[in-house]
Order: structure tokens, then sequence, then C-alpha cells
């Protein structure tokens, strides 16, 4: 058990008139925890938490949120400051290795990304098998699954071999995301280039071409390097704590990671902001500004839902969002920038901020509304939003992997349940079955 966590009086549990002493601890933030690691083997009982929402699988020292007041720290900083400072490989260091780096730090990690983030040449074979308009998602998936043949990982783990997958994961993840968007429209591939910082030879190699130079925004990059910064980790979030599933097999890194990447692509977790987008086209579809969906929201039996507010876990505001805002705006309000989805998404936004249905219940815009709309007024196609999202995501995923294997011990997660199917049956003859 880490040495910064506080004991506290056990807690006592009564079950058919027989008490129990379970262990309570208090985490570093004051989150307080009743250990129930021996509670069947003791009690022949289990708890029931659906969805896992009051259960702490892990301790961990990398993120820390509280919900209740809007705050997210990497390693102890403040997303508001790491947003105003840092750049994400800065983060990416941070999350990896536990402080920000200093400058001789800085520059060997973004070298060794650099020169990390060429795939082998045999990889394209795999390219040139997905069919034409293969979603980039699952090409993602089943790329850096296949990374572990062409970059082989010994059974004994040393530092130098761990650091290298680390860097080749954090950096090949968008070169094979921008060859996927390559792919799925029929255009050559773009190689990275050393010219080229982390998010602008990721811009480069989506939207650079043979006959098109693409000319690098300064705007844009800022706001996808944000984009990233913003995503790179969220606690135990769904495709978070399947990265620490998968990994607790001892599965190899680049399967634990797709397994994350998988988590990921649904709707309810990194699909949320192209729903986001979904809703907008619906609306203009529908020849409205916004006005009448948010008052059919508001109805439970409409069946219209209002995509990108509010927050599972952030029942105050999203701190993620009140950043990603501010460049939100300033994309939105360039020069040239002419799009009816962004002029019904300011309505939204304009109406839910001052309607008291939303307000009363703390229905904000969250990161995935201002996310959605950033990557679109950056000529993101929506189904590569969610891909946007596993680069991000990439350093945290790989920062708990890497706290979880090198933790004093390696648990299988296997959580319990309550059967509710048929009792004892035993077989019949199939002449005997009605």
């Amino acid at each position: 058990m880490n040495e910064n966590i506080k004991v506290l009086a056990p807690a006592i549990l009564t079950l058919e008139d027989k008490d129990y002493s379970l262990p309570t601890y208090i985490g570093v933030e004051g989150e307080k925890a009743i250990d129930i690691t021996k509670l069947r083997s003791q009690t022949g009982y289990v708890t029931l938490d659906d969805g896992y929402g009051n259960t702490g699988a892990c301790e961990s020292a990398i993120t820390y949120i509280d919900g209740e007041k809007g705050i997210l720290r990497y390693r102890g900083y403040p997303i508001e400051e790491l947003a105003a400072h840092s750049r994400f490989v800065e983060v990416a260091y941070l999350l990896l290795n536990g402080d920000l780096p200093n400058s001789d730090q800085l520059k060997h990690f973004s070298t060794h990304l650099n020169q990390s983030s060429i795939i082998h040449e045999d990889m394209h074979h795999f390219f040139s098998g997905f069919p034409r308009g293969s979603h980039p998602m699952g090409i993602l998936a089943t790329m850096v699954a296949s990374l572990s043949t062409f970059y082989p990982i010994p059974e004994e783990l040393d530092e130098a071999t761990e650091t290298q997958i680390v860097a080749n994961l954090v950096s090949q993840v968008r070169t094979i995301a921008a060859f996927s968007y390559k792919k799925s429209i029929g255009e050559p591939l773009v190689y990275p280039s050393i010219k080229y910082k982390y998010t602008s030879n990721f811009l480069n190699m989506m939207f650079a071409s043979p006959v098109r130079d693409y000319q690098l925004d300064p705007d844009i990059v800022d706001a996808i390097d944000m984009f990233l910064i913003l995503h790179a980790d969220h606690e135990q979030n769904c495709s978070t704590s399947s990265v620490r599933t998968a990994g607790s097999s001892l599965a190899n890194v680049y399967a634990v990671i797709t397994a994350g990447i998988a988590a990921l692509w649904g709707p309810r977790h990194g699909g949320a902001n192209q729903e986001v987008i979904k809703m907008l086209e619906q609306i203009h579809a529908e020849g409205g500004d916004g006005t009448e969906f948010i008052n059919q929201a508001k109805d439970k039996d409409s069946g219209r839902r209002l995509m990108g507010f509010g927050h599972r876990v952030y029942k105050n505001f999203d701190p993620r969002a009140q950043v990603l805002k501010q460049h939100c705006d300033k994309l939105l309000n360039k020069p040239g920038v002419n799009d009816p989805l962004l002029d019904i998404a300011r309505r939204l936004e304009e109406i839910a901020l001052k309607d008291d249905y939303f307000i009363s219940r703390k229905l904000y815009p969250n990161v995935d509304f201002y996310s959605g709309l950033i990557l679109r007024a950056a000529g993101i196609p929506t189904n590569m939003f969610t891909v946007l999202f596993a680069i991000g995501r990439m350093p945290g995923w790989l920062a708990h992997w890497r706290e979880m294997v090198h933790g004093d011990q390696v648990t299988i997660y296997r959580p319990r349940q309550i059967y509710m199917g048929e009792t004892l049956r035993h077989y019949q003859d199939i002449t005997q079955r009605t």
C-alpha cells in the first residue's frame, strides 16, 4: 500500500448478527475508501456496484479529479496551468515520468519521439488490404495490435526496451492515424518529417499531398495541441480501465493499448464529440436554429437528447471545457469560417447557459461539445474525431500501464457478479424436450 495513504478507524459491517471489521483509508486529496479485499472470504458476500461507479479499482498517482469542484490535475498540476504553459509533448513526458522535464530532458524526449515516428515499411501492405472507406478507428486498432509482430517484445522487458516501446506508441499512433485517413480517402501516404514538431507533423501527414501543399495555421496547431493535452488522461475512465484490465493479464503492451482503443471507439466514450456533430447536422437538416431542439430536449418523452452537455464525473463544470472554449471561439471567429453547424452550436450554447432548466441541473457544455466544434473547424473529418482522442490519450494509457506493471504486485482483474440465471437443471434427451 502507498505510504501516503493514511489509515483510519475501521468500519464495522454487521451481517446476519455478526460484526466484521473493514480497514478504511484516506488518500492524499481526502478520498475515503473502505477496503473490501477480504469481504467475500470473511463473510461470503460480494458488493454489487453496477458500472463500478463507487469502486476504487486501484491506487494511482497519475491523475486527480474532483467532479464536485471541477478539478482536474495531472501529477498534481492543475489542467488550467498546463493548458496555459505547456505543449502536448511536455505533458506526455509529465504523465509518463511523474515530473515536468527540464530543457535537456524535453529536447531528448522530443527527438526520441521524432526518430520513432516512422512505422515499418512492410506495414504498408496491411493498409492496402483494408477496403476503401474503412473506418479509421478500425484500421488504428488493427495496426496498433500488429505492432507486436513488427517490434517483438522480449520476455524480460528491460528499461531501454520499454522506453523505446513507449516512444513508438506515442509517436507512431499519429503516423498510423494519418495513414488510416489517407487510406480511407484513397490518397497517397505522407511520411512524418523531421522539420515539424509533434502536432504540426500530424496535421501535415493528414492534409499535405504531392499536388497540394498544406499551410500550417498556428491557431489550428495550437487548438489541436490543446485538444491533445486536455484528453491526455482522465483517471479510471472506460478505456483506461480496459487498459488496466487487459494489462493485468500481462498481455503485451500493444494488445493492451488496442483494448483501450476498442473501448474508446464507443459513442458513450470517445465517440461523444462525434455525436455532437450528428446532433447539429440533424438540427440543420430540419431547418432549425436549435431553439426548438432545446425545448424538445427538456421533454423526457420526446426522445431528443442534447449531446455535449453535462458529465458523469463533473457535477459542477468540466474544467477542460472552459479551456477549450477559448480556442473554439478563436477558431470560429477566424475570417472565412462559415459553417451553419457552428452557428447552431453557438445558439445551443447561448440558450443552455441562460436556461434555468440546464443551469439547475448543472448541464453545462462539456469538453465533447467544444472539441467536436474545434475538430470540425480545423478540417478534421468526423470519422477521425475518436482517432484524435486516441492520439491524445496514448500517454495516459501508457502511464497507467507502466504504473500497474511496475507496482508491488500485478493482480489480474476478476470482478464478481450476482448470478440471475436458471438454477440447477439436468440434461434431457432431445426426444424428451417440449
